[in-house]
């Protein structure tokens, strides 16, 4: 089933809105450079053809997509390396259904949107996700 059959209508006052996946359906935008291979710099592209890919983050992924989830490369490669970056998930194996390019650099992201976000900081094992307790706090002025 595609992305787009998967995605439920919505309405609101009568009127359409944003349809939705299912909530047993995840929508995973995935970094690539230091996420699910070595960390490789926009300024050296020759070295995106042959970088080390994490083989647990192609296994893990590869489950994901299995499962049904939406697979989405989200990363700050340029169009200009759209080509070598396709060939390179490619040949790894990653299996995907998304290639988004041009993600601002730099970290610090804060995400802003009217669906729900969750956020996962790769810290240096691709593993499954795991659920935490959090605390979150909201300041008011």
């Amino acid at each position: 089933m595609s992305h787009e059959e998967q995605l439920v209508a919505l309405t609101e006052n009568g009127k359409k809105i944003s349809p939705v996946l299912p909530s047993e359906i995840k929508n995973f935008l995935i970094d690539i450079d230091g996420t699910v291979c070595e960390d490789i710099p926009n300024e050296e592209p020759e070295r995106m053809v042959d970088a080390e890919a994490y083989p647990e983050a192609i296994d893990i992924i590869n489950k994901w997509y299995d499962e049904g989830h939406i697979i989405t490369f989200f990363t700050s490669r340029t169009e200009e390396h759209r080509l070598i970056t396709e060939q390179y998930l490619q040949d790894k194996g990653f299996r995907y259904h998304g290639l988004l390019m041009g993600k601002p650099r730099g970290g610090n992201y804060h995400w802003i949107d009217n669906h729900m976000v969750r956020a996962t900081r790769y810290d240096g094992k691709f593993t499954n996700l795991i659920k935490k307790e959090v605390s979150i706090e909201v300041f008011e002025d």
